[in-house]
């Protein structure tokens, strides 16, 4: 039997090298997350493993990565001498997912807990058996016998005393049990709180790879995820008037990628992206004749809000105005994108909606274009336009010539010398902080933010970055800024990334990780705001200037004044504005009221018409015991028919606006003065119909 078994494992010690030999040594391999660049929606991940290759064919297969990778995102480097022969992405169903460090101390802490139970339940059955045994000898004596009265009186404290301590131990042990099980649900109730599901997938990554020597690879692994992202939020502190602003600058970090964080550098990146980068292309509009019944094709130009998804907000409120003259709309459909979960608007415009699963809405409204927004904030205002079938608007991208200014005296005069001839550094390959540019985006580069320049020619440019270095690389390098919370801010030509100095470790479960990322105490010109035709309380705003500077996003603040908090507000720097009002809050102590006088109130007929004359007072009294700036507003009507006039307007000491119809007075009240203000106007219409007045 054992000579006969040597020819059959030498045709399987051969069979084993033809396999080697043709698909090679196969090993799994574990990495380690290093860093991770965390987009508005989205992040870069970069792991780091340590390879040890035969010579020939080897099959790695790096295991226990998340199974939400871009699959056309993937990049190895550090192959040394080694070369990829293929690389393959896929999802492992056998494998089970790793669960977060604080899911696997909630499922120890409930096995301790089971322990726990099972402990009590046996202190119980012992205790059973014992009162048993002592009810089964219950018998004193015999038949031959007679018990004495005191040795009965014994027996019966015995067994009155043991089965009392017994029975109150057994319910002892059964209340143990029952705040115990109380605890166990609680921690059941965590767990399904942070969606533990016994999935058995991971992403795994496939390198075949072929060296001619044994070497020893450090590899390093970069791809995209998208469960991941952060978006901003604001701290607005103002601890008295007329002083500079605290502007706290935070990020929400969060991630359900699948792995944990553990201690990686984190750099946060103004970037998104999952934006459509494809310019438009604006085709020729041919007009011909249709059927009465054919649908209009509008097409419409898409804004930009760069407003992002914020998974915290729970509670969405706000106001839906028309944008031809700001009133507040009624009855607009607010609906959660995907669901079922809606309101609508009431007759001041205002909603409230509490969001379930979707991460839009959608608002919507006869006659009006609609308009979809990111769950972004507790606040949300939308402003509605009328949608005009007739009218398609289109975004045109106008294209220019453009010159390197940004490098004029930063490398006047330089040439570079490529391999085939002498040529203009414009015809050159930019790379600025490692990133490929165009000139164009060179040349709109701030000449202040360049820190450093490197020219590299010849085969240097070739070697590194093929043949786009042909006729030269021009490496620029951005000034960085390191703040008090070492945050090192990189200012780049389309997104700023914030480094952060300290490592964090940010688990797999979709809460929240807070991290500061700048501060600033920004100079304010601080006044108040009233519009008693809409809302009597009287608002206190701060206008900041020059606030581009602060690379800030669109998001919510939450308003401290005075050392209290006053309320959220939304800071929106897209406004094309030069500077960024924000509000206090209300100031209880100016006091503003808008009445009707009663002597105008009255309404005459001449001829086919009918004329309602209207004027209001408004008082104003500052209570405060200091001097304040006032801004109020108000309105007089505007006619969109012919039919309907308006005349006799008095405007008062009112800067009017004719064309908006917008009154505006500029107050400075002292301490303790009242001031009363009116306007007045009268509006004449046909008999028989009626206005929205």
């Amino acid at each position: 039997m054992i000579y006969s078994l040597k020819p059959i494992n030498f045709l399987c010690l051969l069979v084993f090298i033809l396999i080697v030999n043709q698909f090679g040594y196969s090993q799994q391999q574990n990495s380690k997350i290093k860093n991770v660049t965390v987009y508005l929606d989205g992040a870069e991940i970069n792991r780091e493993a340590s390879v040890k290759l035969n010579s020939g064919k080897s099959i790695i297969t790096l295991n226990n990565l998340s199974p939400y990778i871009e699959e056309n995102s993937i990049q190895i480097s550090g192959l040394d001498t080694a070369t990829i022969l293929s690389i393959n992405y896929g999802i492992n169903y056998l494998t089970k997912k790793k669960p977060s460090d604080s899911i696997v101390s909630l499922q120890n802490e409930l096995k301790k807990i089971e322990e726990k139970i099972q402990y009590q339940n046996n202190l119980i059955s012992g205790y059973n058996e014992e009162l048993s045994l002592i009810q089964n000898n219950k018998k004193l004596g015999n038949a031959n016998e007679v018990v004495s009265l005191e040795k009965l009186k014994s027996f019966a404290t015995y067994y009155r005393t043991r089965i009392t301590e017994l029975k109150t131990d057994i319910n002892t042990s059964r209340s143990k049990i029952k705040d115990i099980q109380q605890t166990e649900v609680k921690i059941q109730q965590q767990l399904a709180e942070f969606n533990v599901e016994d999935k058995t997938q991971t992403g795994e990554i496939k390198l075949k790879l072929n060296s001619e020597i044994a070497s020893t690879l450090n590899l390093k692994i970069k791809y995209n995820i998208k469960n991941a992202g952060w978006f901003p939020i604001y701290d607005l502190k103002a601890e008295k008037i007329y002083s500079p602003i605290n502007l706290e600058y935070k990020a929400h970090v969060f991630q359900n990628s699948g792995c944990d964080w553990t201690d990686v550098n984190l750099v946060l990146s103004t970037s998104d992206p999952n934006t459509n980068n494809e310019k438009p292309m604006v085709n020729p509009k041919y007009l011909n004749f249709i059927s009465p019944y054919s649908q209009y094709n509008t097409s419409r130009a898409t804004k930009s809000y760069n407003y992002k998804y914020n998974p915290l907000v729970k509670t969405v409120s706000g106001v839906v105005t028309l944008a031809s003259d700001g009133l507040p709309v009624p009855g607009v459909s607010v609906i959660e994108k995907g669901t079922s979960n809606g309101v609508q608007t009431d007759f001041d415009g205002k909603y409230t909606l509490n969001t379930t699963s979707g991460n839009t809405i959608v608002y919507s409204y006869v006659g009006m274009s609609s308009e979809e927004l990111p769950i972004h904030s507790s606040i949300m205002n939308v402003t509605l336009t009328e949608n005009r079938n007739s009218l398609d608007e289109v975004v045109v991208i106008g294209y220019g010539t453009t010159t390197n200014e940004a490098l004029s005296g930063a490398v006047a005069g330089v040439k570079i010398r490529g391999n085939s001839s002498m040529i203009t550094n414009k015809k050159a390959f930019y790379v600025v902080d490692g990133v490929p540019v165009s000139a164009n985006d060179v040349s709109r580069l701030n000449p202040d933010n360049i820190a450093s320049m490197d020219i590299l020619k010849d085969a240097a440019s070739t070697a590194i970055y093929g043949s786009r270095g042909a006729n030269g690389v021009i490496l620029i390098s951005t000034k960085t800024n390191k703040n008090e919370f070492g945050v090192i801010t990189e200012e780049g030509i389309t997104n700023t990334n914030f480094k952060i100095d300290k490592k964090h470790s940010i688990p797999s479960d979709g809460d929240v990780v807070v991290i500061e990322i700048d501060k600033f105490s920004v100079p304010a010109n601080y006044t108040y705001f009233a519009a008693p035709v809409l809302n009597e309380n009287v608002f206190l705003t701060a206008k900041i200037g020059n606030w581009e500077q602060y690379n800030l996003l669109p998001a919510e603040a939450n308003v401290y004044f005075e050392g209290s908090y006053s309320g959220k507000t939304n800071i929106n720097p897209a406004a094309t504005t030069d500077s960024l009002t924000v509000s206090l809050g209300v100031d209880p102590n100016i006091v503003v009221k808008r009445t009707q006088l009663n002597d105008y109130k009255k309404s005459t007929f001449i001829g086919n018409n009918k004329v309602v004359q209207k004027a209001y007072e408004i008082e104003i009294k500052n209570n405060k015991t200091s001097n304040v700036l006032l801004t109020l507003l108000d309105r007089i009507p505007k006619s969109q028919n012919k039919s309907i006039k308006i005349d006799d307007i008095d405007t008062g000491t009112s800067n009017y606006n004719e064309d908006k119809g917008i009154l505006k007075w500029r107050l400075n009240l002292k301490a303790s003065e009242t001031e009363k203000l009116k306007h007045a106007y009268s509006i004449k219409f046909p008999k028989g119909k009626r206005i929205n007045l």
